[in-house]
């Protein structure tokens, strides 16, 4: 573990993970803490190590590990190549502002010293933010829609499943109190001015200081002008100290009597920092007359190019001047690798430019020497950076120069070479791909614009798909897919891409994505001439509508629906595939098997299963895992409504098995944790306990639920409580709770009965203001059918049975368990028949014995449900060894509840016992059943 002065051993733990580029929510989820509480560690880390932003961080904490001391001093901030000089009042009037306003942006031309500026300022003031400052680089952005995702980076965060990338990002920093500095924004401006009114209308405690050429225009913004270094001449301005500080740092200090003549060329520089960091830094070899000569240049007064106003000429005029003192071959090599977004190294450039890496690996020292690249040393070796003025202003030489489209062509196929060698294996792979992402994205906007550049921009824009899949940017990869569906030069290959994206919106919970995909697929394949493609999306398009209808937000009517199932019926022909898509289609729609809001028609239970069966032999013999799962979710669901819960359980298992060899893909993952869930809520519906626990935590760790903690815990959260493990629903719950407000309070139904779930918990410990508190959330969430005759019914009756109150108890569970629909109750009716028979019997029911013997037959081979019929009886005959034994068998099944229970209801000295065990659990005392007189 790192191990460092000043920092916790817990915040050892997340540094060292940090380290090796995992997000906050795999890191809580390899910790067992909220992504809140690893975001808390990540902030107070970056304070305490004194690095600017999380990527710095990520260093700190590779040259740590790799330290020999194993408390090896933390560097000091705010650590930047050379020191800052002078703008003390500047300093101090963008403090101020940034004290009283949200959003200040900090404008002026390129060169001026912005990033420096409120960098120092955002170090000033970082203290004063309980939950830190953040740094955004948005220069290798090229998408003004990827501004959202450049921060979620910076944060840590990944893309919530259900919301795009703005929504997640808003949703973590809704509570928090944070500065986020946001640098060159002038070439996003729209994306950037967008995602500020969102982020500062929706979080009132965050303050956001950018950097801009120009102004962002949105309702909270403060403009600051950033001005040049002070030219004054009574004593020593800023521009003459940074000249003499950076000339001193090349080894060439200035005498005091030079002062007239050093802030005579800062004048004629107008104050730009970046021009006079570059005067200075050629003292050494003009001289300061060189330099007067050099300036005077016809070069100085170039007005091409698109930033020939006034504001820009003094920077262009350096730039100018140092570009016209390089040899030809580093003029064509600052072009060339201008091409390049994100640090690159001396082979990149190499093949880039189709040069000898010797010969690049030169120029580039000596591009680096005369202050026009900044390097910088990474694990895979010595890495160059072109500042973003200079890059800028090397581009249109490129453009001048007639290189452009060779140079771009390069570095596409370089783009394309390092994307198709990244593979998802190894620790480090999230370290590669990241290295390389805004260079591929660089390379995709250009190939994309360019028509006979099509066929590469189609293949980059799949593998950044893929890539971005595996690296939980799900939102980008959906994009991604489309994009490339829409670069396709046959339709065939349209359809293909766009079945992926529909997939991949299934993993992100937007069922009317995945409609309009599907759909637009069978639209692509028509084109191609594959008609029973068309009808396979087509169907597929029909069921996704049953299938996952809590995920739309405009549910397709039955009527259109039913129109796509008889549009596929005769284009399906004899194609396997197609043939099978559309019985599952008629399973799902025609007899409403899914997302029902009442009981079947009389005869409709056959019929729902007939179809349903031949829907899994169809896909069956298609060979395709993906499909018969798909069939056997429709199985699963024709089962429970017939109310056969053990071949509900062994049908939900089926699929697991099915799926749980396949490789990682999108269509794999949606339908992976589909089953994941169903699976848990069977088993738990056959008591089979220790399986639900098995699955459920499977679904709570699963990468791609790792940022919505709310969807990810719901059912183990219920299996938790049934099984009497408290500790895990009280640190679950605090889990689900955080994810569930940062989500923004979805009201979903899924969520209900993990609510309800954690409030018995809470009545059980006679935490009351607890137990409100979840009850009142469970309202937020409505009571639906399930509340009343199912999850909330059998959670209700273990509370009042705890408490002693079994008339009551009977009283919430009234309905025979014959006139419950079992599509309500389905996992629940085996608890709905035990607990309801057991309280029968502690209330003195006169049919008591009568719903003993029908309870036995209904729960037979259920342990948990069998268990509490037979400790019912064994009360009701007064057996007391026949009660102690089932207390074993409580055990054996994986419920020390009601193990517990046993032993108090067992009276003497083994309630005792019983109240021990609730103790131990964490549980109050129960109370002793009010026998009727």
């Amino acid at each position: 573990m790192i191990a460092v002065a000043d920092v916790s051993p817990r915040e050892a733990e997340v540094l060292e993970l940090v380290g090796t580029h995992l997000s906050n929510a795999e890191i809580g989820a390899r910790l067992f803490i909220s992504v809140r509480t690893v975001e808390s560690h990540v902030s107070s880390l970056l304070r305490k190590l004194e690095v600017p932003d999380r990527r710095a961080l990520a260093v700190r904490a590779a040259e740590l590990a790799r330290a020999d001391e194993p408390h090896a001093a933390p560097p000091v901030l705010p650590a930047p190549l050379t020191s800052f000089v002078g703008r003390v009042s500047e300093r101090a009037e963008l403090t101020e502002m940034i004290k009283a306003c949200r959003q200040v942006t900090a404008v002026g031309p390129g060169g001026v010293g912005k990033t420096r500026l409120v960098l120092a300022v955002a170090a000033d003031v970082s203290g004063e933010y309980a939950d830190g400052v953040w740094f955004v680089d948005l220069v290798p952005v090229t998408d003004p829609g990827m501004v959202a995702a450049a921060v979620a980076g910076a944060l840590g965060l990944g893309e919530q499943p259900g919301r795009g990338m703005t929504e997640s990002v808003v949703a973590a920093l809704a509570d928090r109190h944070a500065l986020l500095v946001v640098d060159n924004c002038e070439h996003v401006v729209d994306g950037a001015a967008l995602f500020f009114e969102r982020l500062l209308a929706t979080c009132p405690r965050v303050t956001v200081l950018a950097t801009s050429r120009a102004r962002l225009m949105v309702p909270f913004e403060r403009v600051y002008p950033v001005p040049p270094l002070s030219l004054a001449v009574d004593g020593e301005s800023d521009a003459v100290a940074l000249f003499r500080e950076r000339a001193a740092a090349v080894g060439w200090p200035l005498d005091p009597p030079l002062h007239d003549q050093i802030a005579s060329i800062c004048e004629r520089l107008d104050g730009m920092a970046l021009a006079i960091e570059l005067a200075a830094a050629r003292y050494p070899t003009l001289g300061l007359d060189g330099i007067t000569a050099a300036l005077s240049h016809p070069l100085r007064m170039l007005t091409g190019g698109s930033r020939a106003d006034e504001r820009h000429r003094s920077v262009r005029a350096a730039l100018d001047w140092s570009h016209a003192l390089l040899e030809p071959g580093d003029r064509a090599l600052l072009r060339q690798v201008s091409v390049f977004v994100a640090p690159f190294t001396a082979a990149a450039a190499a093949d880039v430019t189709g040069s000898e890496e010797g010969l690049v690996a030169d120029g580039l020292a000596r591009l680096a020497e005369q202050s026009l690249l900044v390097v910088t040393a990474s694990p895979s070796g010595t890495e160059y950076r072109v500042l973003e003025t200079i890059r800028q202003y090397a581009a249109e030489r490129l453009i001048e120069a007639g290189e452009l489209a060779g140079t771009r062509a390069g570095h596409l196929r370089w783009c394309l070479a390092k994307a198709a060698d990244l593979a998802v294996v190894g620790a480090d792979w999230r370290v590669r791909f990241d290295a390389v992402a805004d260079d591929l994205r660089a390379a995709l906007a250009w190939a994309a614009g360019q028509p006979e550049r099509h066929a590469d921009a189609q293949r980059i824009a799949r593998r950044l798909a893929e890539l971005t899949f595996d690296r939980n940017l799900i939102g980008e990869s959906q994009r991604r897919y489309e994009q490339a569906a829409a670069l396709a030069d046959a339709s065939a290959t349209t359809a293909s891409m766009l079945r992926h994206a529909a997939a991949v919106a299934g993993c992100r919970t937007r069922g009317d994505d995945m409609y309009r995909l599907y759909r637009a697929a069978a639209d692509a394949a028509h084109r191609a001439g594959d008609t029973a493609a068309a009808a396979r999306d087509l169907a597929t398009a029909a069921t996704t509508a049953y299938r996952f209808s809590t995920t739309f937000v405009r549910l397709p009517p039955r009527e259109e629906a039913l129109a796509l199932i008889s549009e596929a019926r005769e284009p399906a022909g004899d194609d396997p595939a197609a043939r099978a898509a559309v019985a599952l289609a008629e399973a799902a729609v025609l007899t409403d098997a899914f997302g029902a809001a009442q009981g079947p028609p009389g005869n409709a239970v056959p019929a729902t299963i007939a179809r349903a069966e031949r829907a899994v032999e169809l896909a069956r013999r298609t060979g395709d895992p993906l499909a018969e799962s798909a069939a056997l979710d429709a199985l699963t669901g024709a089962q429970s409504w017939a109310g056969d819960t053990f071949a509900t359980a062994a049908t939900s298992r089926r699929r697991i098995t099915l799926l749980s060899s396949l490789p990682i893909s999108p269509a794999g993952t949606h339908e992976l944790i589909d089953a994941l869930g169903i699976v848990a809520e069977a088993s738990l519906g056959a008591g089979d306990v220790p399986g639900a626990r098995r699955w459920a935590r499977q679904l709570a760790d699963h990468p791609s639920l790792a940022e919505v903690g709310h969807r990810a815990t719901c059912r183990l959260l219920m299996v938790d409580a049934l099984a009497g493990n408290v500790d895990e629903v009280l640190t679950g719950g605090v889990r689900f709770l955080d994810a569930w407000r940062r989500a923004g309070s979805p009201a979903r139904s899924l969520l209900c009965p993990a609510v309800a779930a954690v409030a018995m918990i809470h009545g059980l410990r006679d935490d009351h203001d607890a137990q409100r508190a979840w009850q009142e959330i469970l309202d937020q969430l409505g009571t639906p059918p399930e509340h009343t005759y199912g999850y909330g019914a059998v959670f209700d009756a273990i509370l009042l049975l705890h408490h002693g109150q079994a008339p009551e108890a009977l009283e919430r569970m009234i309905p025979e368990p014959r006139q419950v629909w079992k599509w309500v109750t389905w996992i629940w009716h085996h608890w709905y028949v035990a607990l309801r028979t057991e309280a029968a019997v502690l209330a003195g029911s006169p049919d008591a014995r009568d719903r003993l013997a029908e309870a036995r037959i209904i729960v037979a081979g259920n342990p948990v449900a069998a268990a509490i019929v037979e400790r019912a009886e064994a009360l009701f005959d007064k057996d007391q060894e026949r009660l102690l034994a089932t207390a074993d068998a409580f055990d054996a099944a994986g419920c020390r509840y009601q193990s517990a229970r046993t032993l108090g209801l067992a009276g003497g000295d083994h309630a005792a016992r019983g109240a021990a065990a609730l103790a131990d659990l964490g549980l109050a005392p129960m109370a002793p059943p009010r026998h009727p007189n």
